[in-house]
């Protein structure tokens, strides 16, 4: 069969590009499968860039990969639409927003009057049991539909609740992909993405580059508290996120709140003031490099996690394109890649437990207030912005009455 040889992209539509992936990323809430859903109006039923059965190929491909796919996604549609500027505008229209959003959020929150900001943080923590939640039912659903992938999941859970760890998310999820070697066989064919300008050396360069970066950053982690050291632990945790933007959770809490980079109560809160605002959950990190810098380099700390925390990402999308036929050909190649997602379920409902859970649920008023948040969120789907107010005013109220 002759290779497809895809249609030569037109870089003076970059401009076009970054206009409407910035509309997309100070519009679209709800997490990475709502933004997909987003993305799939906007450039398929609106636009017309991608047929239908072309966006669900770049849905599958990004899903295989860790990193955050709906960034991935829009990084790919870029690229096809406008060659490499496309790409970049991509990346940047929607992530912009919300990381100069959680940016401003670091700096100013320290502010607030301490009795008040003690409730709204408290409420932010409690946001986060309601939207992390709400995350594993939702990836439960999708990801474990069977009694096997369901075995997994538990599993993994277990190994986190037993001991947990950056080193122990690594070998639950080692373990996820040999269970699904060994178990998952059988599974449909996989949808095939449209073809992209990406050749097979520029993948090859870019999965080095992938792996080059990786070891550096395991050689990092160990040095004290620093620039490069936080580059490090950003590109780690970008590197092993699989099934969605909440999973980064735990991998970042376990790298720098037990290393006394910055208090639990600190973390939880910025993760729940991130569902307040649009694009992508990865924007979490301009919130942390911001809180965690010295007095006058927040911006550069701030710039270098979000950078690093998605730059992994990006290389391994590249780097997927062009072994995407060969993974669709080999069942054990996509029932190791089911294992994985299993057992980021089981990862993800572990942090549920512990940290989000014990950190901010301290009595039944904490457990009303996560559990209507839940509710609002899951059965009425309001947005995740509502969820914000109702779980912080919620608090403060609570807090008043005390």
């Amino acid at each position: 069969m002759a290779e497809i040889t895809p249609p030569a992209p037109d870089e003076h539509r970059a401009g076009e590009v970054f206009q409407v992936m910035l509309g997309l990323g100070l519009t679209s809430f709800g997490g990475p499968i709502a933004h997909l859903g987003y993305f799939e109006r906007a450039f398929v039923r609106q636009r017309q860039w991608l047929t239908a059965h072309e966006y669900a190929g770049l849905v599958a491909l990004c899903q295989m990969l860790p990193g955050p796919a709906s960034s991935q996604v829009g990084f790919l549609v870029g690229l096809r639409r406008a060659g490499w500027p496309g790409a970049l505008a991509a990346w940047a229209g929607f992530t912009l927003p919300s990381a100069v959003a959680m940016f401003a959020f670091a700096l100013f929150a320290r502010r607030i009057e301490a009795p008040a900001l003690r409730a709204i943080l408290h409420g932010l923590q409690l946001v986060a049991v309601a939207v992390v939640a709400q995350a594993v039912w939702s990836m439960a659903r999708t990801l474990c539909p069977d009694k096997r992938r369901t075995t997994l999941a538990l599993a993994a859970a277990c190994l986190m609740l037993v001991e947990g760890g950056a080193r122990m998310q690594i070998a639950a999820l080692a373990a996820g992909a040999l269970g699904g070697v060994l178990l998952c066989r059988g599974l449909p064919a996989l949808p095939a993405p449209p073809p992209l300008p990406v050749r097979p050396l520029t993948g090859i360069i870019a999965l080095v580059a992938f792996l080059l970066l990786a070891v550096w950053s395991l050689a990092n982690t160990m040095q004290p508290h620093s620039l490069p050291v936080l580059a490090a632990i950003f590109y780690q945790a970008g590197a092993l996120v699989f099934g969605g933007g909440h999973v980064v959770l735990p991998l970042l809490r376990d790298a720098l709140v037990p290393g006394g980079w910055l208090p639990n109560t600190v973390f939880l809160a910025g993760y729940g003031a991130t569902q307040a605002v649009p694009g992508p959950l990865f924007t979490f990190a301009a919130y942390l490099g911001a809180v965690l810098a010295p007095p006058g380099s927040q911006f550069l700390w701030s710039a270098t996690a979000l950078v690093f925390i998605f730059l992994p990402g990006i290389l391994v999308a590249l780097a997927g394109v062009p072994v995407w036929t060969w993974v669709a050909r080999h069942d054990a190649a996509k029932a190791g890649l089911a294992g994985v997602n299993a057992a980021v379920v089981g990862v993800l409902g572990a942090a549920l437990y512990d940290p989000v859970w014990t950190s901010a649920v301290h009595g039944g008023r904490d457990v009303a207030i996560a559990l209507a948040g839940f509710v609002l969120l899951h059965r009425w789907r309001l947005p995740p912005l509502a969820i914000v107010g109702f779980c912080v005013a919620a608090s403060i109220l609570s807090a008043t009455t005390a």
